[in-house]
């Protein structure tokens, strides 16, 4: 046997030796997957390529007091242990140890870790001397006293640390004997997470990490104080913290010049306001500042050069204008705030990605897509959107742009009017008229031109101003009747008729209408103005009081009484008595044709009478007056009240 396979068998043979030692007390098991948990927090560029693992099982022994084995070919590349403790960790430190530099095995994952702090340190300085590159430890508890030690950081494969769930059970210790351990690793990722840790140290000397992570800790404003050792540090993640001034953060990060990426969400940051100096990272592109207490002061304190910047859930009202420009912003996050509106692009020239969903927005500003040419996406849904002509600018402004709205229709939807919450707001329409200020106005003033127009025309045509006129003087008679004689206002009709007639006409009248009349049965007392009209009187009120005390009125309608100024007052006023009080008191007389074409604009009144009501033709042949005088007393036959209490007709 040649001495390179008695080689190989001696290490086989040991292998086979110590894995029956080691699973006396502890349990292993080997997947043939990605080292996921480790390689997941990696920064970019980093190495996550590993190979498959062959793996050789042996059956399971039925005795409690058997063990399993298993044999680990050289080509392993990821292992997984549990269940690590202080009564097995010599054998795990014996098993590591056979994983030289020069190795297969690259990732290491153990759960469940529950030593004191030596033992932890020996299981860290085991592999940092390993073929090893990236560790992750879950479920870590340091049973004994933390006290300090010298740890050799040279000559190591190591890339990535990954602690989870850290428990030090020591409650008086030095931190510096804890944290200094960590704090001087040389590797490029280092993450420590939900471990209740209060503070880190600033590493000894230039730190190669360019990697850190400290997620869910208690960390506060006093971690990497004036610390300028951390160089090459890319990304830093702080989120789940204690911090609380935005301030001392800017200047925390100012001695990192290789920052790019910063998370602070789910803290207590506040930014007390533009008194307060800020001092962020140059390099520093990548900001998240959400689930914090910050306010629109906010804005003052921000680093120049940010691409991408999240202010998601915060108390934020609005961007304030005069803000220091982002010229390099290219992403905005500013969801689940208490914005009203849309910010503008005044301060952000190259913005091209914004959030503005879950705000107060109920109608965005028309123009936000003019000012903000470069956006591609705005994200705007979910706000309690007010159905208005403003939001259908907005809307319109937003198709003639080219549709940028994320989550269009269905994230969109009007909140105000209660009768249309829950339309889609690509189903809401208003028309032009309702929305174009200008163009509603000019219809408007249109509109009250044209009915000024028509009134105007309407008054001149049916002379609408004598007609005012005419009520006017009727009321004041009427007023001025029952001031002078409040106890005669119950009217007494002391006439049969009324007679109204042109004084062209007045020669018929006298020679015809009144003498037939009079002369007739009965006591027929008519009311002539030229016998009746009081003198002191004004006409008017001798027309109306004439008319009121007449049962009848006669009007004698020609040529000549359309043109009568005078007949046309008589006219109107015994019309007025007719609707008010409801009686049938005008007869209506035609001595001769009135073609209609003479008869004025005004005499509407008499064209209405002449086509609804009855009236008597003067007959020109003799014969037929007898009826057309017989029919005219029995229309104004009444009983009258004489001056000595008798009725007209009654004997003496």
């Amino acid at each position: 046997m040649t001495e390179k396979v008695r080689s190989l068998r001696n290490f086989f043979l040991f292998k086979c030796l110590l894995a029956l030692t080691f699973w006396n007390h502890l349990s292993l098991s080997v997947e043939n997957e990605l080292f996921t948990s480790v390689s997941n927090n990696f920064p970019e560029g980093s190495d996550k390529k590993f190979n498959s693992l062959p793996l050789l099982y042996a059956n399971n022994l039925q005795s409690k007091d058997n063990f399993d084995w298993v044999v680990i070919q050289n080509t392993t590349e990821s292992l997984s242990l549990s269940e690590i403790t202080n009564k097995n960790v010599k054998e795990l430190v014996a098993l590591l140890s056979n994983f030289r530099q020069g190795s297969r095995l690259q990732n290491l994952t153990l759960t469940n870790v529950s030593v004191d702090w030596n033992a932890l340190i020996q299981i860290l300085q085991t592999v940092w001397h390993s073929s090893i590159q990236y560790l992750s430890i879950n479920n870590v508890t340091q049973l004994s006293h933390v006290e300090r030690c010298d740890f050799d950081y040279s000559g190591t494969s190591m890339k990535a640390l990954i602690m989870e769930k850290v428990v030090i059970t020591d409650l008086y210790f030095s931190q510096d004997d804890l944290y200094r351990i960590f704090a001087d690793v040389n590797i490029a990722a280092l993450t420590i997470t939900d471990s209740k840790m209060i503070h880190m140290l600033c590493p000894s000397s230039d730190s190669p990490l360019r990697y850190l992570n400290f997620l869910k800790n208690d960390l506060t404003d006093l971690l990497y104080e004036k610390c300028d050792k951390l160089d090459q540090l890319e990304t830093l993640i702080l989120q789940k913290n204690k911090f609380e001034s935005l301030s001392k953060v800017s200047f925390m990060t100012s001695h990192m010049k290789s920052l790019k990426y910063l998370d602070m969400s789910s803290n207590l940051l506040r930014h007390e306001g533009a008194d307060v100096q800020c001092q962020w990272a140059e390099s520093l592109t990548e900001l998240d500042l959400s689930s914090n207490q910050l306010t629109d002061a906010v804005f003052k304190c921000l680093p120049v050069n940010i691409q991408t910047l999240d202010l998601q859930n915060n108390q934020i009202n609005s961007v304030p204008r005069g803000m220091a420009e982002l010229k390099a912003l290219k992403e905005l996050n500013l969801a689940s705030n208490r914005l009203a509106d849309l910010p503008g692009c005044g301060g952000f020239t190259s913005l091209e990605f914004l959030n503005v969903e879950m705000n107060s927005i109920l109608t965005p500003s028309a123009d936000f897509f003019q000012s903000c040419p470069r956006v591609r996406e705005l994200q705007a849904g979910k706000n309690p959107f007010k159905c208005s002509c403003e939001l259908r600018d907005f809307i319109r402004g937003e198709r003639q742009s080219g549709g940028r709205l994320f989550g269009w229709p269905a994230a969109y939807m009007c909140e105000y009017p209660e009768d249309l919450r829950g339309t889609q707001l690509r189903d809401f329409h208003l028309s032009e008229l309702a929305c174009n200020t200008v163009l509603l106005l000019v219809t408007a003033l249109l509109l009250t031109l044209v009915l000024v127009a028509v009134v105007a025309f309407l008054c001149i045509y049916l002379d609408v101003l004598w007609y005012v006129r005419m009520t006017w003087q009727w009321t004041q008679t009427k007023r001025r009747a029952w001031h002078n004689h409040p106890a005669e206002q119950e009217t007494v009709l002391q006439f049969h008729a009324f007679i109204s007639y042109s004084e062209r006409d007045a020669l018929w009248v006298k020679d015809e209408l009144i003498p037939n009349l009079e002369k007739g049965e009965g006591c027929v007392q008519l009311c002539q103005h030229e016998r009746k009209f009081i003198p002191g009187k004004s006409i008017v009120e001798n027309i109306i009081n004439c008319i009121e005390k007449s049962y009848k009125s006669i009007f004698v309608l020609s040529p000549n009484f359309v043109q009568s100024e005078w007949c046309h007052y008589e006219l109107y006023f015994a019309h007025h008595k007719l609707f008010s009080e409801n009686s049938n008191s005008l007869i209506l007389i035609l001595l001769e044709p009135i073609p209609p074409y003479i008869i004025p604009a005004r005499y509407h009144k008499l064209k209405a009478l002449m086509a609804k009501r009855t009236y008597l033709e003067w007959p020109k042949e003799r014969s037929k007056r007898a009826l057309f005088w017989a029919n005219l007393r029995a229309a104004i036959n009444i009983n009258l009240p004489m001056a000595d209490g008798r009725r007209c007709g009654e004997a003496d």
